[in-house]
């Protein structure tokens, strides 16, 4: 009974905190931007409790920073971290990707999927419809939120808890840097999953392996030779 009362009365302010911080990704709330808890309480039609929570939530995870006395303004996007969060997203999704088609293979060798591996699946089927239709549309904007729903959908396959709540950790951060970079790498990443999907789907671990290290390392490489700063080290190829 107390697990679900702490559940109730902390969905407010997850709720708050998942939208600020789609707010700053998408640029609604600029990075550098001053923001308030009277302000905030208004826009999401909340009381400021849970929206201090969300703050204080959010300034762990990078997303804003708060001062004594100045209050609190939205983090510069991470671009110093960039190198760093890539690496270990690709290490990370290499894990997922070999694991999930290891689980794929497991599945079908069993006689078929069972229904919780399969209803995944299909969703990761119908959200790869729904970003070809969203380029098709051209509605790249969309692009970022799918992409994180995607890899968070194939660490799902993998049923690895521990690399899935990895993921969950930084993903938040990588959607940043994703959003930032979509009109330029955005239509060539998403073909991509695509190739990985079937690599899963055959259950060839390796070329699954291989194929989301080769995806994370192009979008490191792409993202860092456009926006790391000047004199910085690049990744190791």
């Amino acid at each position: 009974m107390q697990h679900s009362l702490d559940s109730a009365e902390n969905a407010p302010r997850q709720r708050v905190q998942d939208e600020i911080r789609r707010d700053i990704i998408f640029g609604v709330l600029p990075a550098g931007s001053r923001i308030t808890e009277t302000a905030l309480a208004h826009k999401y039609g909340i009381s400021r409790v849970p929206v201090r929570e969300a703050l204080r939530a959010l300034e762990v995870e990078g997303f804003v920073e708060s001062k004594p006395f100045a209050g609190s303004t939205v983090s510069a996007i991470p671009v110093d971290d960039a190198d760093d969060l890539f690496a270990i997203r690709e290490a990370l999704e290499a894990a997922t990707a070999r694991r999930a088609a290891r689980n794929a293979a497991a599945q079908f060798a069993a006689g078929g999927p069972d229904p919780a591996w399969w209803k995944t699946r299909k969703d990761l089927a119908a959200l790869l419809e729904e970003g070809d239709q969203a380029i098709a549309d051209g509605r790249i904007d969309l692009l970022p939120e799918l992409n994180i729903r995607f890899h968070l959908g194939v660490a799902e396959l993998s049923r690895s808890a521990s690399l899935t709540a990895l993921l969950r950790q930084i993903s938040g951060k990588i959607e940043w840097l994703y959003a930032s970079d979509v009109d330029s790498r955005g239509k060539s990443s998403w073909s991509e999953h695509r190739t990985i999907m079937a690599a899963i789907d055959a259950g060839n671990a390796q070329a699954a392996e291989q194929g989301m290290a080769a995806h994370v390392h192009s979008s490191r490489l792409g993202y860092l030779s456009r926006f790391a700063p000047e004199g910085s080290p690049g990744p190791a190829s």
